[in-house]
């Protein structure tokens, strides 16, 4: 089973939810691990999410630790590049850790689209 993170800051987080639902087909077969305020959103329209803590209270750690300990295949974070975080030393700290465990990372909805079909391209090859 693939396992994702999913995380959004808050200017992004309708874009996550229409991107989950407009991948739901796949989505719903993975194991799916969201920060605190997003995962709440992805529950409501229906999926099973491990809820994290919220980013700006270690829920980005969190899925760098996932990360880290090979816990997770894939990270899916809608970054506000126009808004400042306070949280941004864990937002460098996760986008750094999936470069050194070559866990693919896309920060935006065009590339985690690629991404879901690479991944849905190679689970088909395996069948």
């Amino acid at each position: 089973m693939i396992r994702i993170g999913l995380i959004a800051h808050d200017g992004k987080k309708p874009e996550m939810v229409s991107f989950v639902i407009a991948h739901k087909a796949f989505l719903s077969g993975c194991k799916i691990y969201a920060t605190g305020t997003t995962g709440g959103h992805i529950e409501k329209e229906g999926f099973q999410v491990e809820r994290l803590l919220s980013g700006p209270k270690g829920g980005d750690a969190q899925i760098a630790a996932l990360v880290a300990t090979g816990d997770l295949d894939v990270v899916i974070f809608f970054r506000d590049p126009l808004d400042k975080h306070p949280h941004e030393p864990d937002v460098q700290m996760l986008m750094r850790l999936c470069d050194v465990h070559n866990v693919p990372l896309a920060t935006n909805p065009r590339a985690a689209r690629y991404i879901l079909l690479g991944l849905e391209a190679e689970r088909d090859l395996q069948k």
